[in-house]
């Protein structure tokens, strides 16, 4: 059965209602144990997503590779309708893309930035071993990304080397930085760290250009990037 994944979404969310825990199990030589290490937890979700989709004859493809998406909801055309699942305990810590391979794929493959992201919280018994599900969300990639202090887009940043995208706290009222309101807003800020990250700024002057003329493509519309020095105030950066 075809799905849309904002349906399948839906049914997620409403049997999670009603049956929010599960625990981890493993046996071996006759012996059995519940894993009380929540580490494994993120990977153990995204495989039971792919049995409850499977469960539930909704037609998919899931992808045991290491390369984007998690899922495809329209076997028929890979190049849309792209499902990523992030899973955190505590706050949100999950990488969203490594940042070097995400400003090049985006380019060559722009429907990337139509990708879903099914955002899981749990939490873990230390006692029990016991797993709940506290909430889901499904968003798209500038909802959980935000500017920060440094940065006008967030990202794991060590002694200056840029590694990865990373979340915002869309979830929380304290958060420093609210999270863009448009795809154009979080491009803006992503075209702005290409500019003004040493390793990347040899490629600014041609990102932004490249990045709307392969969206305008893909949508079959003029796709206008806004300059980040025209819309930072917005986000209370500087």
């Amino acid at each position: 059965m075809k799905i849309s994944i904002d349906r399948m979404f839906q049914v997620l969310k409403d049997e999670l209602e009603n049956d929010n825990t599960g625990k981890i199990t493993f046996s071996l030589a006759e012996v059995e144990i519940v894993v009380k290490q929540n580490n494994v937890v993120g990977n153990i979700i995204e495989e039971w997503l792919d049995s409850w989709i499977t469960k539930h004859d909704y037609e998919h493809i899931y992808n045991h590779g290491q390369c984007s998406p998690d899922f495809w909801f329209d076997i028929n055309n890979l190049n849309k309708d792209w499902l990523e699942v992030k899973s955190f305990t505590g706050s949100a810590n999950f990488d969203i893309a490594n940042f070097m391979s995400f400003i090049n794929e985006i380019v060559d493959k722009p429907w990337k930035l139509d990708a879903k992201y099914l955002c899981i919280e749990y939490s873990m018994e230390e006692a029990s071993g016991i797993v709940s599900i506290d909430n889901v969300w499904l968003k798209n990639v500038w909802e959980i990304s935000c500017p920060s202090r440094k940065w006008a887009l967030k990202v794991q940043d060590k002694k200056g080397v840029i590694y990865n995208l990373r979340p915002a706290s869309w979830y929380s009222d304290r958060s420093d930085y609210c999270p863009f309101r448009t795809l154009e807003h979080f491009l803006s800020a992503l075209d702005y760290v290409v500019k003004t990250y040493p390793p990347t700024s040899h490629i600014g002057l041609t990102f932004r250009n490249r990045l709307e003329a392969a969206l305008s493509a893909h949508k079959g519309t003029q796709f206008h990037i806004p300059l980040w020095q025209d819309i930072a105030e917005q986000y209370d950066w500087e």
